[in-house]
């Protein structure tokens, strides 16, 4: 069903609280939810009650996936990396062939990604037409904007 997804120890430690907040505050406060609206009468016509249900169905999903996550995590060792071709955690230097603009990205996990750090998913259009390419080397990537191409520049960590 789930895919390995490959993490940094500080990533994988975030999931964990997270799950624990989840398991230990939220869920109390979504079932203290459900038998404070039960109290107020009727079942049937109770939207309050309704509301209170579903909102603990969406924390149980959301627990189920994060436990999900969490059992097909991989840590990945910084110190193991090979900078001499473009694999996650490595930061790479692209120039767009096509309007000659130079950018640096880090290639992550799909938990860590976030574009306004410099941080894409190994998951993502480029991520996926980089991913094993050397420094010089052009990559064709689809995109939803058509094909793009990159000149690999630069491998780092």
């Amino acid at each position: 069903m789930s895919e390995v997804m490959y993490v940094t120890s500080e990533t994988l430690e975030q999931l964990r609280s997270e799950l624990q907040k989840m398991k230990a505050i939220d869920r109390p406060a979504a079932s203290r939810a459900i038998a404070e609206a039960r109290e107020k009468g009727d079942l049937k016509e109770n939207a309050e009650y309704d509301a209170a249900k579903e909102a603990q169905g969406l924390l149980e999903a959301k627990i189920a996936k994060l436990e999900g996550d969490l059992a097909n995590a991989r840590i990945i060792d910084v110190d193991r990396i090979d900078t001499s071709k473009v694999s996650i955690l490595t930061k790479v230097t692209l120039t767009n062939l096509n309007t000659k603009k130079t950018v640096t990205y880090q290639i992550v996990s799909e938990k860590e990604a976030n574009l306004k750090e410099g941080k894409i998913s190994v998951a993502s259009p480029i991520g996926k037409g980089i991913l094993g390419k050397q420094v010089g080397e052009i990559a064709e990537v689809k995109a939803p904007a058509g094909i793009l191409r990159f000149k690999i520049e630069e491998i780092a960590l």
